[in-house]
C-alpha cells in the first residue's frame, strides 16, 4: 500500500506541472491535446514493439478501454480551456471538485452505499471553490469549464477501477490513450469550425514542451497513476489529486507570479480544499490502522 501511495504522489506531482505547461504551450487546448495524445501514443506502441509481445485483451475490452479514453480526452481539453481562459490557479482549484463528485458519483456507479464522511469531505472542497468564484468574477467562464472538466476527471476513476480488474494497467493505458487520440481526432474538425484557430503547427518550444507533456507527464505518470488505482479506492485517489493544485500553483506563482492575479478570496477557498485533503488523510491512516490491528 505504501508503494501505490508513493506511485500516486508521483503522479499528482507531474500532473500538477501539465498546468504550467498549458500556459508555456501556445497551441488551442484541443490542438495541444492532439499533439499530447499522438506524442503519448507514438510512444506507448513503440515500447510495445520493443518488448517483442502483444497487449493480451478481448476486442470487448478494447472498447471498453477505448470508450473511457474518449472521457479522458474531453478532460483535458476542458482542463486547458479553463486555463487559457482564466489562468493555472483558477483551473486547478476547481479540479478539486473531483473529491464532491467521486463521493456522488462512485456509489451510485458502483450500486453502494453513500459515504457521508465523503460527501461532506468533497462538500467542503465545493465550498471552498464557491468561496474563490464569489471573489473573481472575473474568471466566470473559466470555473464553470473547469468544473465540467473535474466532473469528467471524477468518472475516470471509477470506470479504471473496473477495467484494470479485468485487464493489467499497461495494456488499459495504451488502449485508453489510443481511443482518446482516435476521439480527439475525429472530433477536431467540428472544434476547429467553431473555434478557429490561427496556427496548427507548435513552434520549437512548443514540440519541447510537448515532449515533456508527453512522455514524463503523460506515459510516466499515467502508468503511476494506474497502478496506484489497482490498490487504492476511487475517492482516495481523486482527493489525493486536490494535492495537484497545491504542486500547480506553487509553480503558477514561482514562474507567472499568479499571486497577484488573485484575490483574498482565492485563499480562503484554498485553505478549505486543503482542509478536506488532511482530514481525509487523517481518516484514511485511521482505518488503516483499525485493519491492521483486526488482522492481527
Amino acid at each position: 500500500m505504501k508503494r501505490a501511495f508513493l506511485q500516486l504522489h508521483i503522479a499528482v506531482f507531474l500532473a500538477g506541472f501539465t498546468g504550467v505547461l498549458g500556459r508555456l504551450i501556445t497551441l488551442n487546448e484541443a490542438v495541444l491535446v492532439w499533439y499530447r495524445l499522438m506524442i503519448t501514443c507514438c510512444v506507448l506502441w513503440i515500447l510495445l514493439l520493443f518488448q517483442k509481445r502483444k497487449p493480451a485483451a478481448s476486442r470487448k475490452l478494447f472498447i471498453q478501454a477505448s470508450s473511457v479514453g474518449f472521457l479522458l480526452a474531453l478532460h483535458w481539453v476542458t482542463f486547458y480551456a479553463g486555463i487559457k481562459i482564466s489562468n493555472i490557479s483558477t483551473a486547478l482549484v476547481c479540479l478539486s471538485a473531483m473529491g464532491f463528485f467521486t463521493a456522488i458519483l462512485e456509489p451510485i456507479m458502483m450500486r453502494r452505499p453513500f459515504d457521508i464522511v465523503e460527501v461532506l469531505l468533497g462538500l467542503l472542497a465545493i465550498i471552498g471553490i464557491s468561496i474563490v468564484f464569489h471573489f473573481d468574477p472575473y474568471y466566470k467562464l473559466g470555473i464553470i469549464i473547469s468544473l465540467f472538466s473535474a466532473f469528467l476527471a471524477s468518472i475516470f476513476p471509477v470506470l479504471n477501477r473496473q477495467i484494470l480488474q479485468k485487464m493489467d494497467a499497461e495494456t488499459a493505458t495504451r488502449y485508453q490513450l489510443s481511443g482518446g487520440f482516435l476521439f480527439i481526432t475525429l472530433l477536431m474538425p467540428v472544434y476547429l469550425y467553431y473555434f478557429p484557430v490561427d496556427r496548427l503547427l507548435p513552434t520549437l518550444s512548443d514540440w519541447a514542451w510537448l515532449l515533456v507533456l508527453g512522455i514524463l507527464c503523460t506515459v510516466v505518470a499515467y502508468d503511476l497513476f494506474m497502478k496506484a488505482l489497482q490498490k487504492i479506492p476511487a475517492f482516495t485517489v481523486n482527493l489525493s489529486y486536490n494535492l495537484e493544485p497545491i504542486y500547480g500553483i506553487a509553480m503558477a506563482f514561482l514562474i507567472y507570479r499568479e499571486d497577484k492575479e488573485v484575490s483574498p478570496g482565492f485563499y480562503y477557498g484554498f485553505c478549505l480544499i486543503i482542509t478536506a485533503v488532511v482530514l481525509q488523510t487523517i481518516r484514511l491512516k485511521k482505518i488503516s490502522g483499525k485493519s491492521k490491528v483486526e488482522r492481527v
